[in-house]
C-alpha cells in the first residue's frame, strides 16, 4: 500500500519526493524570464521515450546567457537537494494548445525542475499574461505507485521532483503552455 507523508510543505509518495516553491522570483525577474521564452529560437520537439515520436518544441539555453546565471544561482540558493549536483540541461519547452505529450523519467537519479510561466496568450512579441483556471489544463501529471497527482501550473511556479518520477507535461486548452526544465543530476 503506497503511503502519502506530508513533511514540511514536501509531499512524498514512498519516499519519491514532489514539491513546489510560489513566486520563485521576483516580479521583475519573472517578466523577463518570460520575454526571454518568447524571444527564443524554437526547433521541433525532443522524443522523451525512444518509442515516441517528438512533441512540443524546444529552446536549450546556453550557459553563456544571463538566464542560465539566474535559473542556476536562484535554484541553487532555494532549493537544497540539487547543491550536491551538478546542473545538466536548461530548456524551454512551449507546447501550442491541445498538444498530447508523453509520459517518461528524465535521469534515474537527479533532481528535475519545472519552472512555469503560467497560461500565456501570444499574438507575435506581444502577450497577455491571464490567470490560471483549473479547466484550462497545462499542469504537470505525475504517477507513483499507480497513483496520480498534479502540480497546476501557476505563473512564477518553481516545482521539484526526483527525476526518476514518471511524468508528463500537459497542454493547455487555448493557451500556450512555457515551462522551462532544470535537469540537475
Amino acid at each position: 500500500m503506497s503511503q502519502v507523508r506530508i513533511l514540511s510543505s514536501r509531499l512524498f509518495y514512498n519516499f519519491k519526493m514532489v514539491d513546489y516553491i510560489d513566486n520563485f522570483f521576483t516580479q521583475v525577474e519573472y517578466y523577463n524570464i518570460v520575454q526571454y521564452c518568447l524571444n527564443a529560437n524554437y526547433i521541433f520537439g525532443i522524443s522523451d521515450n525512444p518509442n515516441t515520436p517528438p512533441t512540443g518544441m524546444v529552446s536549450d539555453v546556453d550557459s553563456d546567457q544571463q538566464i542560465y546565471e539566474l535559473f542556476s544561482k536562484s535554484i541553487d540558493t532555494k532549493i537544497e537537494e540539487v547543491q550536491s549536483l551538478n546542473l545538466h540541461s536548461l530548456r524551454i519547452n512551449y507546447f501550442v494548445p491541445l498538444e498530447n505529450p508523453y509520459f517518461h523519467t528524465d535521469y534515474e537519479s537527479g533532481i528535475t525542475c519545472i519552472y512555469y510561466i503560467g497560461p500565456i496568450k501570444a499574438i507575435g512579441q506581444k502577450w497577455k499574461d491571464t490567470q490560471y483556471e483549473v479547466n484550462d489544463g497545462g499542469e504537470t501529471q505525475f504517477i507513483v505507485k499507480n497513483k496520480s497527482f498534479n502540480i497546476l501550473p501557476i505563473a512564477n511556479r518553481m516545482c521539484f521532483f526526483d527525476s526518476n518520477i514518471l511524468h508528463r507535461a500537459t497542454s493547455f486548452r487555448d493557451k500556450y503552455r512555457f515551462t522551462v526544465a532544470i535537469k540537475y543530476r
